[in-house]
């Protein structure tokens, strides 16, 4: 059996329960040894074929990145307030978020996850743009379902906002963020830079947003979604004034009084001043970070403030959000995309190529290492607040992002290039040479490193009443530390000093079971593989207790079948960590693990190797609608439909051809 994924709240089984063995097997007989080596060449030789296949004639991969239906409401609520929906764009998004709608109404953030409400309250109300009436037995389901939770009142603050924009909610309702936040300076534990890169980006322009307080005519009521329409924000009761909750419920009060005070002109200075921020910001593409919502906030802000549709700032931003959209459904539908991911997504590609066998100086893997060198980002963005003095060199995890490059993507692209034989050997090292310079200098003053930021740390930004949509600051975590000191080691810096503060960062994170928390990925399972192997390549030998503790987990959390699998409900429930459907990434992540120290000859990487092969489809391909990849821990999930591919051809062909860097250190000098 494995665990239950189907929204009811089950608990998934026990590792006794399950039959989930806490030692490894034996090591197989030979001949079921040779049938498995024998059934991951096929797998990889597949693998491989289809892969190349995808590879963009660029040089580029790009796999889709689905979250859930809020982009896709949103979009649409985008173009009503401005007055651009049309029926073909609205029937194509309604088609997809009917398709997505659970059979109970209610709508999830993830595949199998619970009914979530504010997810099912946009939904909702797309589908009433589109045509489809409170009546009809689906949006009735939705409607019951959101007063059994508490109505509107409920939903998190971007929800009513949205809702707050064509009068069906109030305001005054909601919390103040004003504008004048952009004066605050840089050692206040406020600014705008104690936010994470995606956070400041959508509440700049927010604040121009909630100066204003726009209201579009609503075409139609949603007294249907509250509890009760003559009282639909009941009063809540304040924390105590002695917690931070309370302080800042009253710092919000406060706020609201200083609203009506007369500030106008410190007022249209501070708008102002956000709007050339907002500008200053935009990419040469017409986004803003690359990612969907901060385009759409900054969109609406710059509308109010008079940019006509046709100004090239603005006609620049809508044309970019429309590349967000993929068609589904042979066209009939469109999905919106928050962000895509063609960098993260090529350099991990890179690397399954080469674990798996191809040539380093495969035609492919040339055209792939010269679009990434061509995307390095040479100049300085919203980082150099923190390190002012630091020279640009990293890389962003999308087409264009050049304010905002990031640490994990810097780290997996430098293993990319230097994995594969470009002729062009002077220009791959200048580049690895500026990229680790920049990274070794986004360390965080713990030894760790986050992923957009240094020392990006605040505890206070999450407990603004405003922040209720998830992360809003970035920490360092495990899984991008992890990264960094694999590349940092692999480039001969193991016994830096910086590298070694990271190593005992990471060993110090270690969780009493043995696993390691994954921040960007899903969960254990993606912190432990991403930890294990960095470690090992920095030098720590496999019988570290550790690595040790390490290996005993993964054994102890691989499902009967095989494989292995975490539902996203592990951030908030314990009995969830190391538990879920197998799915092909995160049995591919406890493989690397596992490989990486010492374990290929056990029967638990026997049985996950015989599980990707068994399951991967005739094309090549591995099937995954699980979510493993996270935008926010929990609140924003992440299904990235590149990982199911690239990640399990990295694991056999790590199973097939051994460490990967083992011959890169006998043969070429160390980095300086």
């Amino acid at each position: 059996m494995t665990a239950t994924t189907d929204g009811t709240g089950a608990h998934p089984p026990r590792a006794a329960e399950a039959g989930h063995s806490t030692i490894a097997e034996p090591l197989p007989a030979a001949a079921g040894a040779a049938k498995t080596h024998e059934a991951a060449e096929r797998a990889t030789a597949r693998a491989v074929e289809h892969l190349l296949s995808r590879q963009d004639e660029q040089g580029w991969w790009k796999g889709d990145l689905e979250t859930n239906v809020t982009m896709d409401a949103e979009d649409l609520l985008l173009r009503q307030f401005l007055g651009i929906r049309d029926e073909e764009t609205t029937r194509r998004a309604a088609r997809w978020i009917r398709s997505q709608q659970r059979p109970d109404g209610t709508w999830a953030t993830f595949h199998g996850g619970p009914a979530e409400l504010s997810a099912t309250v946009e939904a909702y109300v797309a589908l009433r743009l589109a045509g489809d009436g409170p009546d009809a037995p689906h949006m009735a389901a939705a409607s019951a379902w959101v007063r059994g939770q508490g109505g509107i009142a409920a939903t998190r603050v971007f929800t009513r906002i949205w809702l707050a924009l064509f009068g069906w909610w109030s305001w005054d309702d909601l919390p103040e963020l004003p504008p004048e936040i952009i004066y605050l300076p840089k050692w206040f534990p406020l600014n705008i830079y104690t936010f994470g890169c995606w956070a400041r980006q959508t509440i700049v322009p927010l604040t121009i947003v909630a100066a204003h307080r726009p209201v579009r005519p609503a075409p139609f009521v949603l007294d249907e979604l509250h509890t009760d329409p003559r009282r639909p924000n009941p009063p809540r009761p304040l924390a105590p004034a002695a917690s931070w909750d309370g302080f800042f419920q009253r710092l919000d009060k406060a706020l609201h009084l200083y609203r009506r005070l007369p500030v106008g002109a410190l007022r249209r200075s501070a708008v102002n001043s956000a709007a050339r921020w907002i500008i200053e910001r935009q990419e040469n593409d017409g986004c803003w970070g690359g990612i969907q919502p901060p385009a759409v906030y900054s969109i609406i802000a710059l509308h109010l403030l008079g940019y006509d549709l046709d100004h090239p700032v603005l006609r620049a931003g809508l044309e970019s959000l429309d590349r967000f959209a993929v068609p589904r459904e042979n066209g009939e539908a469109r999905m919106i995309e928050a962000c895509q991911s063609p960098v993260w997504d090529t350099c991990l590609a890179a690397v399954a190529l080469v674990d798996a066998g191809v040539a380093p100086d495969h035609p492919a893997l040339v055209k792939a290492a010269d679009w990434m060198l061509d995307e390095q980002v040479l100049r300085s963005g919203d980082w150099t607040v923190r390190r002012p003095e630091l020279p640009p060199g990293g890389w962003a995890f999308e087409f264009h992002n050049d304010n905002y490059p990031d640490i994990d993507d810097t780290a997996e692209v430098i293993l990319a290039l230097r994995r594969i034989a470009h002729p062009d050997r002077e220009r791959i090292g200048t580049a690895i040479r500026r990229a680790a310079r920049w990274t070794l200098g986004m360390q965080s003053k713990n030894g760790a490193w986050g992923a957009f930021d240094a020392d990006n740390t605040s505890k206070f930004p999450n407990r603004l009443p405003f922040c209720d949509f998830g992360e809003v600051v970035d920490p360092p975590s495990a899984d991008v530390t992890a990264h960094v000191v694999e590349m940092l080691s692999v480039l001969g810096k193991e016994h830096d000093p910086r590298t070694r503060r990271g190593i005992t960062w990471l060993l110090a994170e270690q969780e009493p079971s043995g696993a390691w928390f994954g921040r960007w990925g899903v969960n254990y399972l993606y912190g432990t593989g991403s930890v294990v192997p960095a470690l090992v390549a920095a030098g720590l030998p496999v019988a570290h207790p550790a690595i040790r503790r390490a290996v005993d987990w993964l054994f102890s959390v691989q499902n009967p079948d095989g494989g292995w699998g975490e539902d996203l409900r592990s951030y908030r429930d314990p009995e969830w960590i190391g538990r879920g459907a197998s799915t092909a990434s995160q049995t591919a992540w406890a493989l690397m693990a596992l490989l990486a120290a010492g374990e290929r000859e056990s029967e638990a990487v026997a049985r996950g190797v015989a599980w990707l092969a068994d399951t991967q489809r005739e094309d090549g391909s591995w099937d995954e609608p699980y979510f493993t990849g996270t935008g926010f821990p929990w609140d924003f999930s992440i299904n990235y439909h590149l990982y199911r591919q690239v990640f399990p051809l990295t694991a056999l062909g790590r199973y097939l051809h051994g460490e990967p860097f083992a011959a890169d250190r006998a043969r070429e000098p160390r980095e300086s």
